[in-house]
């Protein structure tokens, strides 16, 4: 009886919190991406205080982690918890030519990240890098044929040299995410995804839960690209 009663307790904090539009406005921020406090306010058009109330209460809930940069350590990211991801439908993206995950050395987030989408989704995907490394990490390589995927070794690119307009840019880390966040950065990620460094544990085992995080990140992505009405054609205004 009293674990029937905790659940329901825990039910109602989780539909009080998400009975605020406000809260809710930043769960459908949450749904493809992570982003900082700040990042949620500018894109909501919320204050500060406002948004670290509303985040509290959505991880008193538990629907919100945060986790801090491994880039700026000053600043944290909000990322949904897996079992409120699983719940929710995700918002079309607008139509892109070609999907592009970007990392720091190109070296293994945004590599596997590529070989996933090629594998599982399909259509024209790279990866580049904005601090880009000679090689792929072995490890990195090793998890890839694990799966069934190929890495090319020497296959890595600076960002300046890959991404192109229409492109849909995904950076897979934080130190990527906010080196591209500057006004004269040659490019503007669409979404992040605070996907811990597997090279700074450097084990077989922080390599596969990259894949794993990247993975079920690209599933939920799949259907929000794919769903996307095709760009427009002709002279008619838009």
């Amino acid at each position: 009886m009293n674990a029937e009663l905790s659940s329901l307790r825990m039910r109602a904090r989780v539909h009080a919190a998400l009975g605020d539009p406000a809260r809710l406005a930043i769960v459908d921020t949450l749904v493809l991406g992570d982003a900082s406090p700040g990042e949620v306010g500018q894109q909501l058009g919320l204050p500060t205080n406002l948004v670290a109330h509303h985040v509290k209460v959505l991880q008193d809930a538990g629907l919100v982690t945060r986790t801090r940069s491994e880039g700026d350590r000053r600043r944290t990211y909000l990322r949904l918890v897996p079992e409120v991801l699983a719940s929710l439908a995700p918002p079309a993206l607008d139509r892109a030519e070609r999907v592009v995950f970007v990392c720091t050395h190109n070296s293994a987030r945004s590599q596997l990240a590529a070989a996933l989408w090629r594998d599982r989704v399909g259509g024209a995907v790279a990866s580049a890098g904005t601090h880009p490394a000679q090689r792929v990490h072995p490890r990195a390589v090793k998890v890839a044929h694990r799966h069934g995927l190929a890495l090319d070794p020497a296959g890595t690119a600076h960002v300046a040299d890959v991404v192109h307009d229409g492109d849909l840019v995904i950076a897979v880390c934080d130190n990527a995410h906010e080196d591209l966040a500057g006004p004269d950065a040659p490019v503007h990620p669409k979404l992040h995804w605070s996907v811990p460094d597997p090279a700074r544990v450097d084990t077989d085992a922080a390599f596969e839960a990259a894949y794993t995080d990247l993975a079920d990140r690209i599933t939920r992505l799949a259907p929000a690209a794919s769903a996307a009405p095709p760009p427009r054609t002709g002279s008619l205004p838009s």
